[in-house]
């Protein structure tokens, strides 16, 4: 029997709102998550993708992990884990460096069995490069054999990748993948084979309002659940509260009732989270943030969703503001990847937490599709062909669920390779535009420093 801890999506360095206390809790989840396995004796802790929030953590998001990592060494607790799209690196990725340090295993195509399952790995891979990959694994003598896998599978939300292909092409009949980068934990059979999220250990946005955990996963000839040979038990995580408040306003009603519908939830030390509907008076959002603010909310955001109608004449017409975009667009004669990101930025499907994610993809596949850097050159707005407002050649996927404000996956980066397509699915070599100048890394620490 094998007992290991599948989590992932972990985002350690993220400040949520700006806020550095945010981004302490991300860092404290995982430490939860370690606290977990230390104290239930598991045997692995597997990490299913996307350990960092960026490419480039600040070196005290290093430090904190590595501190954590070497509580889980010393209890003799093997890491295993895989490189998701937030914090995949041209070359050498930070997981390297902690497997370099003895406190990591970077799964890939050759079995690391621990117990009497064997754990094989596929890092993230962009849509672009999937048709080229051979999902190809070296043979095992274990009883079980597991992949931990980072990207949108099906049959879960967002799905942009044949999971019963990798199932029914691969060289190794796997009883379990063990997934990352859908935060919302599901669990699902494919081809025989149970398929598993265990969603994010902290709230990356507001749309994931379910509490927080991981996986623990049991490769046993007698468990309890699944086909006998796997089960998948969901743990739950403390982490902070997000509190949502819903506000539908009557005709008369106002800022007053929005603060009573406030004032009947507990705040303290929450992300508040506030929705006004309805028909009533006019709400200044900041005024209400304020009051949360002082009721003892951590961070407050306040939406209002109504329609408010502006008084008197307001010599602005909104006739087509589609028009007016792609007329300055013109004047600006913008190279074709430029146009790609402008899209990306105004785009409705993409949320603002993941337009970041979606401009590197579209540039790095660019990148890939025009080796000469054609697409890159300024040219006259009159030889664009296409609309500005769609996409001709884009990845719209997100990282997961849709997110607010965030910056996140919940799949908010996605690192397209420079190089040829990797042979074997195990170790896909990710890539990043070359590196700006050191000066303008804003303090951020660089792998090849620490290598």
């Amino acid at each position: 029997m094998t007992r290991v801890i599948h989590t992932g999506d972990t985002h350690i360095g993220y400040s949520q709102y700006h806020s550095p206390v945010r981004r302490q809790d991300f860092l404290d989840a995982f430490e939860a998550v370690v606290d977990d396995a230390v104290d239930g004796g598991v045997d692995a802790v597997v990490h299913a993708g996307d350990l960092f929030h960026d490419r480039r953590p600040d070196l005290q998001d290093l430090m904190g992990t590595i501190s954590v990592l070497r509580r889980l060494n010393d209890a003799g607790i093997p890491f295993l884990a895989v490189v998701g799209n937030h914090e995949s690196t041209r070359g050498g990725q930070w997981l390297d460096l902690f497997e370099r340090l003895g406190l990591a295993t970077r799964l890939g195509d050759e079995p690391v069995v621990v117990g009497d399952t064997a754990f094989y790995g596929l890092d993230h891979v962009p849509v672009s490069r999937r048709d080229d990959l051979d999902y190809a694994f070296a043979d095992h003598d274990a009883d079980y054999a597991a992949l931990v896998a980072h990207g949108l599978f099906e049959p879960f939300g967002y799905a942009d990748w044949d999971t019963e292909t990798v199932l029914t092409e691969s060289d190794i009949a796997f009883d379990a993948m063990l997934l990352g980068d859908n935060h919302t934990p599901d669990t699902a059979e494919v081809a025989d084979t149970w398929v598993t999220y265990p969603g994010s250990t902290e709230r990356a946005s507001a749309s994931e309002r379910e509490g927080r955990g991981y996986n623990l996963v049991v490769f046993d000839a007698d468990a309890a659940g699944g086909d006998d040979r796997v089960e998948i038990r969901r743990r739950a995580l403390d982490t902070r509260p997000f509190v949502f408040v819903s506000v539908e306003l009557r005709e008369g009603e106002g800022e007053p009732r929005v603060r009573e519908r406030v004032r009947e939830h507990d705040l303290a030390e929450a992300v508040v989270h506030v929705e006004i509907t309805g028909e009533g008076d006019p709400v200044t959002p900041a005024a209400v943030e304020e009051f949360a603010s002082d009721e003892g909310a951590l961070v407050a955001r306040v939406t209002d969703r109504r329609e408010v109608d502006a008084d008197g004449e307001v010599d602005v017409s909104f006739a087509d503001p589609e028009d007016a975009v792609r007329d300055r667009l013109d004047e600006m004669a913008l190279s074709t990847a430029a146009r790609d990101v402008e899209r990306a930025v105004r785009e409705d499907g993409v949320p603002d937490a993941n337009v970041r994610e979606t401009v590197k993809r579209r540039i790095e596949e660019r990148l890939d599709e025009d080796g000469d850097l054609g697409a890159f050159e300024a040219v006259d707005g009159s030889d664009v062909v296409g609309d500005a407002g769609e996409s001709d050649d884009a990845d719209g996927a997100t990282d997961g669920e849709p997110e607010d404000d965030s910056e996140p996956d919940n799949g908010e980066e996605s690192d397209d390779d420079e190089s040829d397509p990797p042979e074997s699915t195990a170790e896909p070599e990710s890539a990043e535009p070359d590196d700006p100048d050191p000066a303008s890394t804003d303090g951020q620490v660089s792998m090849e420093d620490y290598l």
